[in-house]
């Protein structure tokens, strides 16, 4: 497994931007999948990005899309989300997540198939 850090949340207006940085222990980070949840009060985690391995494949959840960018750099073991045009019901706990993946292009969307997670960063857009 590898631990994850994320930073880089904090308060926004909407239509403003930030981004998100999750930094990963291990030499192995490139044999992971990658991925971004969150957590709204009160609502279930769901899936935001998902990046592969070698950082060719992407995945988005539908409100994101157009807005959000994952990407990876594995020679410093992080990912990041960029988040564009951020609306309040983007406001949420982002958690960072990887998963063993033996495909280098496979980009896992699943929440139960990531084994590490780190602990979260708030991210708040007022209207």
């Amino acid at each position: 497994q590898v631990q994850l850090v994320e930073s880089g949340g904090g308060l926004v207006q909407a239509g403003g931007s930030l981004r998100l940085s999750c930094a990963a222990s291990g030499r192995t980070f490139s044999s992971y999948s990658m991925g971004w949840f969150r957590q709204a009060p009160g609502k279930e985690r769901e899936f935001v990005a998902g990046l592969s391995r070698s950082g060719g494949s992407t995945r988005y959840a539908d409100s994101v899309k157009g807005r959000f960018t994952i990407s990876r750099d594995n020679a410093n073991n992080t990912v990041y989300l960029q988040m564009n045009s951020l609306k309040p019901e983007d406001t949420a706990v982002y958690y960072c997540a990887a998963a063993y993946s033996s495909g280098s292009r496979v980009v896992i969307t699943t929440l139960g198939q990531y084994n590490s997670w780190g602990q979260g960063t708030q991210v708040t857009v007022s209207s």
